[in-house]
């Protein structure tokens, strides 16, 4: 019988953290798909990368700050994340993330690595 691959699920962040729920969403539902050890992947794009960087504080605003969650990455084998370069040199970022691994893509490799899952969730 031949060995079977799992599907790959991408789940694309496009949204500023605390903007509207979209971002805790697709944290939500990454986590969810990481304790039922599904192969997923997150991708950091527009807005989104936002998300990664540091010193950031949702109580500003009144908001619940879930970018402290990011950190249980390693504990749900999310180990696949993804930036656009372009999206951080857009917006005048560095690469200060509050998460560890985060791999840096240009807007090419970028989407090339998208093509690899079978699934796209973009919020």
């Amino acid at each position: 019988m031949p060995h079977i691959l799992p599907k790959l699920t991408a789940i694309i962040n496009s949204k500023a953290p605390f903007s509207n729920t979209a971002g805790k969403d697709a944290l939500d539902i990454a986590l969810i798909f990481g304790s039922f050890e599904q192969p997923t992947s997150l991708f950091f794009q527009g807005d989104g990368v936002w998300q990664l960087i540091q010193e950031q504080n949702g109580a500003l605003i009144s908001v619940k700050d879930y970018l402290k969650t990011f950190a249980a990455f390693e504990f749900y084998d999310l180990e696949n994340i993804y930036v656009c370069q372009e999206s951080l040199f857009q917006r005048s970022l560095t690469t200060d993330f509050h998460i560890e691994k985060v791999q840096v893509l240009a807007k090419k490799e970028f989407a090339d690595k998208l093509a690899t899952h079978h699934t796209v969730l973009r919020f």
